[in-house]
């Protein structure tokens, strides 16, 4: 398909909390993607950088940031914002500069230093924030959507304080394989359900933390894959980066209302459905073709709802896939193989490129421990602050 790039290189950092610079960890993982390509940085024609507000001015300006960084050498230069979707962000401008002739290879870089405890907005009044009035207003903190949705799922669908603790049984045993994971130990539903309650239903183990890491992508023109000896790369596909539709019926954070559908007929879908479909319909494939899948698992809760936005199985069916099996390792289509924010935490910029180099490895067949069997087709789902829709699929 002529939309197709290459993934010539993928790199990490390892998440953790480690006390340094975002620049630092952004560095070590664009190193990392730079070798894993076999392509000297002064061959990249464009970088892309993931913004972190954390990082003050350096942070909001962070494609320029890693270029000087890694040295000076001419490329393009662009830094992108859109909360936990940047990454996706960063990777559909790549795409598109590729797409359009402006660079033959391209680096993308997100990387973050994160705060202890949950994330909140930036200081001062901003009375024209939704994410500051909903803090300011409500006190509605992170967790406590997370624990929204939980209720929402178990009073509609009838999901269970088990099925929520078993996500994090799942991605826990995939995190315990991946030495880029925090959080590197089994768990057990037992221990999820005595960890300490933080936004009633949801316990500290349903939920992810915060964390320091980067990630890192090396993409190119499939032209240029091929001169440089890569006959059969990953391909990304498809960037879904849509915006929700009017009117919105289910609360979305970091919104504080929900639309009226007094007059309008609300869309047969969710915004978060929407995502995947367009990712979809760009690749011309459907979730029957995935073969595995990485998604925003904020909380246990969340990764639930995922499977039906993904199509994976129908709404009200997300805990029933799992406890069939058929998100785990072996299993019809695992989900989280990485472990997930459940094993990393929130390294904001950095997520949803992590995302896609979960999906390279895994389509190069180079998982280890982890690996999916004949894995051909993956998805990511990630969802950005103020309506950032974050889907890409890769293939091989």
């Amino acid at each position: 398909m002529t939309g197709e790039v290459a993934v010539l290189g993928a790199g990490m950092h390892p998440w953790g909390k480690w006390g340094r610079g975002f620049v630092e960890y952004g560095v070590v993982a664009a190193r990392a993607a730079l070798a894993d390509a076999g392509v000297d940085w002064r061959d990249v024609g464009s970088i892309i950088g993931a913004d972190t507000v954390r990082g003050g001015y350096p942070g909001y300006v962070a494609g320029a940031t890693f270029a000087k960084a890694l040295g000076w050498q001419g490329a393009r230069v662009t830094s992108v914002y859109a909360a936990c979707a940047s990454g996706a962000q960063a990777i559909g401008t790549a795409r598109t500069q590729i797409l359009a002739g402006l660079a033959d290879v391209v680096l993308v870089v997100g990387a973050d230093a994160a705060p202890k405890g949950f994330f909140r907005p930036a200081g001062g009044d901003r009375p024209d924030d939704p994410d500051w009035l909903r803090f300011r207003v409500l006190g509605a903190t992170n967790p406590a959507y997370f624990g929204l949705w939980a209720r929402r799922r178990m009073a509609v669908h009838g999901d269970t304080l088990e099925d929520f603790a078993q996500v994090k049984v799942k991605n826990a045993a995939a995190g315990a394989l991946n030495a880029n994971a925090r959080y590197r130990k089994a768990v057990t539903a037992e221990e999820v359900a005595a960890s300490a309650v933080v936004a009633d239903p949801l316990r500290l183990l349903d939920i992810c933390a915060t964390s320091d890491g980067a990630a890192a992508l090396v993409l190119s023109s499939m032209e240029f894959a091929r001169r440089h000896g890569a006959s059969d790369p990953v391909r990304i596909r498809a960037v879904s980066t849509v915006t929700p539709r009017y009117p919105t019926t289910v609360l979305d954070l970091p919104d504080i209302a929900t639309d009226s559908a007094a007059a309008v007929t609300p869309a047969e879908e969710t915004f978060r459905a929407s995502i995947a479909r367009a990712a979809y319909e760009e690749a011309g494939i459907g979730p029957e073709d995935i073969s595995l899948a990485e998604v925003y698992d904020l909380s246990t809760a969340l990764e639930l709802q995922w499977y039906e936005d993904l199509g994976l199985c129908a709404e009200g069916e997300g805990a029933k896939l799992l406890r069939d099996g058929a998100t785990a390792a072996g299993g019809r289509v695992p989900v989280n193989t990485s472990g997930g924010l459940a094993s990393f935490g929130e390294a904001v910029p950095a997520q949803a490129i992590a995302q896609v180099c979960e999906l390279t490895w895994q389509l190069r067949g180079a998982a280890g421990a982890r690996q999916v069997a004949g894995a051909r087709v993956g998805v990511t789902a990630n969802q950005g602050l103020f309506g950032h829709g974050s889907s890409v699929v890769a293939v091989r």
